[in-house]
Order: C-alpha cells, then structure tokens, then sequence
C-alpha cells in the first residue's frame, strides 16, 4: 500500500485511535485479514466470521510487527476502531485508488473472469508494473485488499468483479472506479440467485455504466459474439471497443485451431496489425479470453507482435483451473475444479476431446450449483454433450445433480459401463485408481463445493509414488 499515517488513515475511514502512543506512524506493508499474511508494517483488518474472530489475533499480529488493527472495538493494542471493518476497508480503497497514478481495468463475466484476468496481467505487467486480483478475490473483501496492495509504482491495476445480485458490481465500481471495463459473457452461473439471464445482463452491465465517458479516456470492451453483452454498448458513454471472432470485432480471431495437444493457435487482429499466435493454455474457450486480454492490452498502447508473444507464453496463475499434468505413466490429470458452470462445463469437455485424440478420455463431473429450475436440464444437457463429443467414461460424483450427469448421458445413448455414479469423491478415486491405463486423460470438475480437487490431487499423488516404486 502506499504509505499512510495511523491519522490519516483513522479520519479516511472515519475512525477512532485506540493505544496508539503517536498516530503519525505510518502502515508501510499490506493490509491483510489473515494474520498469517501480517509482515512488518501491515495494517490487519480484524474481520469476525462465523468460526473466527479476528480481534482475537490482535496481540500475535502487532508482535509479527502489523503497525496496527482495523477493528471494531478496542483490542488492548495499536487500533483505528470503526463501526464496520467492511465498510472502513471500502473507504481506505477509494482513497488510495484516487491517489494512485494506475490505470484500472475492471472486468466481470458468467465465465472466464479469473482465467482472463491472469492473462491480462501477464501480458501488461510486460508494460509496466501491475498488481492484479489473486485467485477470485473478486468481492467486497477480496477487491479493496487488492487495490490496497497497489504502490506508487504501480502503473496498472486489474480488478475482477463478481456479483450475486443488481447492485454488487455498482458498488464495487464505487469503491474503485475503473477506466476500462471488460464484460467477457453472460451466462447461467449463479442463475438460480438472480433469476434469469437478462437480471444477470443488468447485473454485469454495470460495470460499463460506471465508466467515465470517452473524452476522459473511458473505454467499455464488449464481447462481440453475446448478443446480451453487446447490446450493453447503450449503457456507457465510454468508448466502445468490440473483441471476439466476429467480423465486425475490432480486435479479433482467426484461423482458430487446436494443436495435437489441444492448445489453441490463431491470428489475432488488432486495428493496428495482426499477428499469429499458439496459446500455452488448453481449451478452445481461451480464445475468448485471449482475444479480451488483447483488446485491453492494445487500448493501453501495446501492439499486435507484443500482445501476441505475451499471450504466447502466459500461464495459468490459478489454481485448478485447466491445471494440467502429466504422470510420469503417461497419464494426463486435468484439475478444472475449481468451480463449475454450464459454459465453462462445455467447454472443458470439449477441451477433453480435443487433448484425448486417439487416447482413452475421462470426464469426472460434479454437481454444478446455484442453477435454479435450470438444474435438472442443465445436468441433462452436460451429460449428453460428454457422450456427443465421444468421452470415453464419465464419472458422475455426488447427489441427486450427479445422477442426473449420468442419467443424461445414458439417454444420449451411453451403455454398459461408458457411464457410471459414485457416491463421493474417494469412490471416484477407487475406482480410477484401479482401472486408468498409461496414456488416458482425465478431467475433474465440478462446482467448489463438491470438492473435486481431492479426486485431481489423489491422482496426482498415485502417479508420482508409481513412480518412486518404479526407482
């Protein structure tokens, strides 16, 4: 964070000092809420939780050398005491972001948001220094801790912004008000707490309405190909740049194809030249995101060849996101288990068909959560696409929304033992670890909840103690 005083800090978040012998000391380091992540010169913020609370932590984190706590009430040591540590937080944010030289971007989306988020930064932290949402710390906490993180040398800021509801992404957006907005899609995640995709297009389409018109450099980037995401061109007064593989896109693809290992290849088109490129990712859906990575990248000055070689060697930053790896039996695991979606569900296995040209394919699939009355049809629909696309076995793990994977699957025409439901995920370990052979490819997905990244882990671990017995 850029330095601050203890006094200044308490009057921008309208706080009281509580023990502080001189106010005029300054927070130097982060501000963090897990007091693991306390080093000399942080601020902790003492959130209480259902399990913790972290005013209990007070006395450790000011001794691991945190200057002081945002707390609300008096813990006995160095505090600012305010109503609502949240809130306080929100209004440090904005602070800082108003004093900040960087460029924000902001970007939101049904799917994609992490995965594009990371290529973004990997591709502008090339430019200059940037500081970007880690992992999906996209909401009333996870976003001022990040801008928090923000120096005076940061020059770029990358936010993701989620939203369970109208009105989440508007105040996000006044916490740390962006120049540039990205909407990647609008899709059926978490349909069933919004009620359908056009109150989840109202939802997401806030982002544009907060950017500041196009005289003072504002600039909404839309995906051409989503009709729900286009037509939010009629809510800003920003600048309008469209990316997709349209060809009315400014910044575009083509001869998009998939290379033996299922890693994406394409030109890319910018109106400022084009260049070719093949993607470290795996998956067809990375385009996508490539191309809205792009579309910012050339809106902040940089060029077709340099976007291009720096979406060329980008990686996954997150974890269990298209995490691939190869056992030394010639057994390819891919974690995508972080969570689930019927988009991003689709396109992991259609990321799986292509990886498992001519080997044996596994689709270990879990419940996709907070669908609504689109659940059971979803599922279905999942299920059959798994048979359409020739996977070789599906495993469906889990409760009534699993049965309904496998259920769709048999009626799309998968016999025997294609198809199978287990129970929990240390069944679906059982039974790959007795019946995967050298050369297969497996996927394991599901919503966060399931908890699939034990099953990718299990495998993981199988192979590398093969082989050390193998030594």
């Amino acid at each position: 964070m850029i330095a601050l005083s203890l006094a200044e800090i308490a009057a921008v978040v309208g706080g009281q000092t509580h023990d502080i012998p001189d106010p005029s000391v300054q927070v130097t380091g982060p501000v963090v809420r897990d007091s693991r992540e306390v080093v000399p010169g942080s601020l902790f913020a003492a959130f209480v939780g259902e399990r913790v609370d972290g005013h209990d932590y007070a006395r450790a984190v000011t001794e691991a050398g945190a200057v002081a706590v945002l707390a609300s009430r008096p813990v006995g040591v160095p505090a600012i005491v305010v109503e609502d540590v949240q809130t306080a937080l929100g209004a440090l944010a904005r602070h800082v972001v108003r004093r900040l030289g960087a460029t924000l971007v902001a970007l939101t989306g049904s799917a994609g948001k992490t995965s594009t988020k990371d290529l973004i930064a990997q591709v502008l932290r090339r430019k200059a220094p940037t500081v970007f949402t880690p992992g999906s710390l996209n909401n009333e906490i996870g976003l001022p801790l990040t801008a928090l993180s923000a120096t005076e040398e940061t020059r770029f800021l990358v936010l993701e912004m989620g939203a369970r509801g109208i009105g989440h992404i508007r105040y996000l957006t006044g916490l740390t008000p962006p120049r540039i907005g990205l909407v990647l899609n609008v899709g059926t995640a978490h349909i069933g707490e919004f009620g359908g995709r056009e109150q989840i297009a109202q939802a997401k389409g806030e982002l544009v309405e907060a950017l500041p018109p196009a005289e003072e450099g504002g600039v909404a980037v839309l995906n051409a190909d989503d009709p729900l995401v286009r037509a939010m061109a009629s809510r800003t007064k920003a600048k309008v740049v469209l990316f997709g593989e349209s060809a009315e896109a400014d910044v575009r693809a083509e001869n998009v194809r998939l290379t033996d290992s299922g890693q994406p290849s394409f030109t890319l088109h910018t109106p400022s030249g084009a260049s070719d490129l093949t993607m470290r990712l795996y998956g067809e859906h990375h385009v996508s995101n490539a191309l809205a990575a792009a579309a910012v990248a050339h809106e902040l000055g940089m060029s077709a060849e340099e976007i291009a070689t720096a979406l060329s060697e980008a990686g996954s930053l997150s974890r269990w996101r298209m995490e691939v790896t190869e056992r030394p039996d010639g057994v390819t695991i891919v974690n995508d288990a972080y969570n689930a979606n019927p988009e991003s569900m689709r396109a992991a296995l259609r990321a799986l068909a292509a990886m498992g040209k001519g080997r044996r394919t596994w689709a270990v699939l879990g419940k996709m959560a907070e669908l609504g009355d689109e659940a059971l049809a979803e599922h279905d629909a999942v299920g059959r696409l798994a048979v359409r696309l020739n996977v070789s076995k599906l495993v469906a793990v889990g409760g009534i929304e699993a049965s309904w994977l496998q259920l769709g699957a048999y009626n799309e025409g998968s016999w025997g033992e294609e198809s199978v439901h287990v129970s929990d995920a240390q069944a679906a370990i059982d039974l790959l670890r007795s019946e995967l052979r050298p050369g297969d490819v497996v996927l394991v997905k599901a919503s966060r909840s399931v908890g699939l990244e034990s099953v990718a882990q299990a495998l993981v671990e199988t192979g590398a103690e093969g082989e050390v017995a193998a030594r």
